[in-house]
């Protein structure tokens, strides 16, 4: 196949790239690399893909100097008439789309940035493969959809329409226009709610990652809800397992809207969402303390009021994506930390 992936500079994207590059898929990986956070830090990213930082320039596709089937480009989704002609020039079979702005807390800083990246990008994906047909269009949603729900775990049934951040309003909107375009347009495509995703290469605004570098700076650490947030981290090798598990399996459509309501993955369009998470959430301090542990320094720990953007807990039901691809998160929260840990200290040499 030949496989289009969004974001390929970002943490997602880069573990996922260099994991397919060892299938026989040719591979374009497309970002645009904006300063959200260290650039750096997606540069080299992409240098172990073999992109050299120097040859990037817009719009211009540069080939691995290490990996035969991969190539990247530069280029903002925004762009719509640079990325139809991307579309009609490669003849794409399969679209993963992991490129948006992320980030819950910055939403309230910067709103506009989640519009044009999450809705407006979104929407030019959802155009090109309407022109340009691709045999299935994955995309990433997050468990923040799920915001006021209070029933734990969290279904793919439940209702997602109270959401406690601009960020998870993108998402949810990015799931209705999903299926939208899937039931008019007939393209097969899949949502899938990550949940609280860390490890190496991962990015500095999320919790996990921050509180690693305070910790070893002996700088205090807020813990929202003094400390009493659950969250459901899954590791970053078994959320790319799981796409890899999903990419063979496109929606098919059910005959009639009777058991939408039972199989909550499915709809009468070419279309499905899934829950993907570790299935076991663990509470945040008992986290910071395998951090601490794993980093062999004490953390000087805040205890602070929940924020109204936060959800107090989240917790991902699997069982529909586990049924459909046999997946199972196999990465248990110490060895992934220790795995965070290691790489942190090498990459910043601690």
């Amino acid at each position: 196949m030949k496989i289009l992936i969004t974001g390929a500079a970002g943490f997602i994207g880069f573990h996922l790239s260099k994991e397919l590059a060892k299938m026989n898929d040719e591979i374009i990986g497309l970002d645009n690399i904006n300063n959200y956070y260290d650039p750096q830090l997606k540069l080299g990213r992409l240098n172990l893909l073999g992109i050299n930082a120097n040859e990037i320039k817009e719009g211009k596709i540069i080939e691995s100097k290490t990996l035969h089937n991969f190539k990247f480009i530069k280029l903002n989704l925004e762009q719509r008439e640079q990325l139809e002609q991307l579309f009609k020039e490669e003849q794409f079979d399969c679209i993963i789309h992991l490129a948006a702005q992320a980030g819950v807390r910055y939403s309230l800083k910067d709103p506009f940035s989640y519009i044009n990246s999450n809705i407006v990008g979104f929407m030019s994906i959802l155009e090109a493969c309407r022109k340009h047909p691709v045999k299935h269009l994955i995309y990433a949603s997050s468990s923040s959809v799920y915001g006021l729900n209070k029933i734990i775990p969290f279904h793919e049934n439940h209702h997602t329409d109270h959401p406690t951040s601009l960020y998870a309003a993108t998402k949810t909107s990015n799931e209705m226009m999903a299926h939208a375009y899937s039931y008019l347009f007939h393209i097969p495509l899949t949502g899938l709610r990550f949940f609280s995703v860390y490890g190496p290469w991962g990015r500095p605004d999320m919790a996990y990652f921050s509180f690693a570098e305070k910790i070893i700076k002996q700088e205090p650490i807020e813990l929202f809800n003094y400390g009493k947030m659950r969250r459901d981290f899954t590791y970053i090798d078994d959320i790319v397992e799981g796409i890899k598990r999903i990419m063979p399996y496109p929606p098919t459509p059910l005959a009639s809207t009777d058991n939408i309501d039972h199989i909550s993955s499915a709809s009468t369009a070419k279309y499905c969402i899934y829950n993907i998470g570790n299935n076991k959430p663990v509470e945040l301090e008992e986290f910071v303390s395998i951090l601490e542990h794993e980093l062999g320094q004490k953390a000087i720990k805040k205890l602070v009021v929940a924020q109204p953007e936060d959800v107090l807990e989240t917790y991902a039901d699997i069982q529909e994506f586990s049924a459909k691809t046999g997946f199972k998160p196999s990465t248990s929260l110490k060895d992934g930390l220790k795995k965070f840990v290691e790489w942190y200290k090498e990459y910043y040499k601690v």
